[in-house]
């Protein structure tokens, strides 16, 4: 690609709205995403076929290897932090929020690797946590990294690392639909049509490349989804608010757990947390593998009520001391597990309700789904993630009541919040901008920028008096003049009328802040936002820096008062 096609290229990106252009990078991004979390998932399959007889199943392992081998884990996963120089536990879903949130989706390298080879590991040693979270960091990265060598304005950048999210969900659960909704629902927590496309096609090439792999499957294919009787909706209702209880519990405790292991050095935490996921694997098999295992176990033992309590017991406890003490890996595939045994669990009255019929498998798909919406805050993704994973319209409905209910009652009994926001809290990232910075965010400098300028180097007086004579004497079409010399830098020269007199040369000069052509109008807002004037000029970091346009106070407060719809 040519300089002035790339050039023409990041201007069009620039603009916040939908164009051929974004929607082939978001393609480009969901590929580059998918190949790599292809690769992270083979690396797994690979490794786990040297030691299991099937992927994710430990529990013909002999004892003592399920005991040592979530500590060797442990151990390998703290020499990849040492050697990505990445210590602590920033990673996965909350940190990729905050990046893209503060920092355009700009995602460090070290932590990228850092998620590769220590989710990898963890998931490879039987830990209890999911894939997704690793999955979406790397989707994240791999967009980010297209982004960052091509130059591209950052507003395109942070939708680039949605694209980027959303290929990982899909790629992970083989589910674009619902990826695509949690993006927006939890990752950047708005709707807008410009954005919406570029992740659409994202997720949708993330699902249809690892299909290619791994082919069209679901984890919940096992699972019998059958219509319910409108009399099981009353207890569908019971269900929803224990489901919301237990999310509750379930958010309260982990955090409870970061907070009490906050002070510990990296290198104890990670040991503790691999010595007690030996300890419970030693007793109960069951409870190794990511969170995706237990649909399995919970479709074969659904009629052994005391080995899914043991399972779900020894899950839950392994899944908050792993996640809680910085082991890397999602909480989502965790959650579908949990969600699914106790689902599975509240069958037994519904049984009772429906003698003639097999309703197991659509309680533990409304448990996973009540499950997630209340742990993540994500309703309508929880809902469409069922819908997609069971490929059944008998859910729709009986999950709509489920998913409220324990959405709501945990909101407003208990005062839940996003597990996500709240390890995020904790770990003073920042998550929150303004309206008025968040829709400047989307619109980048080279949109706005006024390349209509007069460029002189020269501090001489007389010279720059001339100039400025020539470019203004048109009242109505006034070109700004901007003088350059070594001394002083870019400054904008302007008549003093104050300063009007016989004897002297009235001009006066406005100094000149410089922003790369990749800044978006919010970082121009952030430098003006205290002076309430002045300008910002716009310089090509690809070009010795050579000027390229000049953005005004005035030009921002007209898109936010006039124009912040558009955005």
């Amino acid at each position: 690609m040519t300089h002035t096609s790339l050039e023409a290229l990041r201007k069009s990106l620039s603009k916040p709205k939908t164009s051929a252009q974004l929607c082939l990078l978001g393609i480009v991004a969901g590929l580059f995403a998918a190949i790599l979390i292809i690769i992270f998932r083979l690396l797994i399959i690979g490794v786990q076929a040297i030691f299991l007889p099937e992927s994710d199943n430990y529990t013909e392992l002999p004892e003592l290897y399920r005991l040592f081998i979530p500590v060797i884990g442990a151990l390998l996963i703290y020499a990849i932090a040492m050697i990505s120089r990445y210590k602590h536990y920033r990673l996965g879903v909350p940190f990729i929020i905050h990046r893209i949130k503060q920092n355009y989706g700009n995602i460090p390298f070290n932590s990228t690797l850092n998620q590769f080879f220590g989710g990898a590991i963890a998931l490879i040693s039987g830990f209890t946590v999911g894939r997704e979270g690793p999955s979406v960091h790397i989707g994240a990265a791999g967009a980010s990294f297209i982004g960052s060598k091509l130059h591209l304005p950052y507003n395109s950048m942070r939708t680039l690392a949605g694209c980027g999210v959303a290929a990982g969900i899909s790629a992970s659960f083989n589910t674009p639909l619902a990826a695509v909704i949690f993006v927006m629902e939890v990752v950047l927590r708005e709707y807008k049509i410009h954005i919406f496309v570029p992740i659409i096609l994202a997720a949708v090439t993330g699902a249809v490349t690892t299909q290619f792999v791994f082919g069209n499957t679901y984890e919940l294919s096992l699972i019998n989804v059958t219509p319910l009787p409108i009399w099981h909706y009353p207890y569908l209702i019971i269900c929803g608010l224990t489901l919301g209880a237990i999310a509750y519990a379930f958010n309260r405790n982990l955090m409870y757990v970061i907070k009490v292991f906050r002070r510990i050095s990296m290198f104890p935490r990670l040991l503790l947390a691999g010595t007690i996921m030996g300890l419970i694997s030693f007793l109960v098999p069951q409870a190794m593998g990511s969170g995706m295992s237990a649909i399995h176990l919970s479709v074969i033992s659904a009629e052994n009520l005391q080995l899914l309590m043991t399972i779900l017991i020894a899950k839950l406890i392994a899944t908050l001391f792993i996640l809680g003490l910085g082991i890397p890996g999602g909480i989502i595939g965790s959650v579908f597990g949990l969600g699914v045994l106790i689902g599975t669990l509240m069958s037994y009255f519904g049984s009772y309700m429906s003698p003639d019929d097999y309703v197991v498998g659509t309680y533990a798909v409304l448990g996973m789904a009540g499950l997630f919406a209340a742990t993540l805050h994500a309703p309508l993704a929880a809902l469409v993630a069922v819908m997609e994973m069971t490929s059944s319209s008998h859910i729709t409905v009986p999950a709509m009541v489920v998913i409220t209910t324990a959405y709501v009652s945990a909101l407003q009994f208990f005062g839940n919040r996003s597990i996500f926001l709240q390890q995020l809290d904790f770990q003073g990232l920042p998550y929150q901008v303004s309206p008025a910075v968040e829709a400047l965010q989307k619109i980048g400098v080279m949109a706005e920028m006024d390349e209509n300028f007069k460029l002189l180097y020269s501090n001489d007086k007389d010279q720059i008096n001339a100039t400025l004579n020539a470019v203004t004497s048109d009242p109505e079409n006034q070109t700004p003049l901007i003088v350059f010399d070594e001394e002083n830098g870019y400054r904008l020269a302007e008549y003093d009328l104050s300063l009007m007199s016989d004897n002297a040369i009235p001009i006066q000069y406005v100094e000149l802040e410089g922003l790369s052509s990749q800044c978006t109008l919010a970082d121009v807002f952030d430098i003006l936002k205290d002076k309430r004037g002045s300008s910002v000029y716009i310089y090509n970091q690809l070009d010795n820096k050579q000027i390229m346009g000049l953005i005004r106070w005035d030009h921002i407060h007209q898109i936010l008062t006039i124009r912040n719809s558009l955005v």
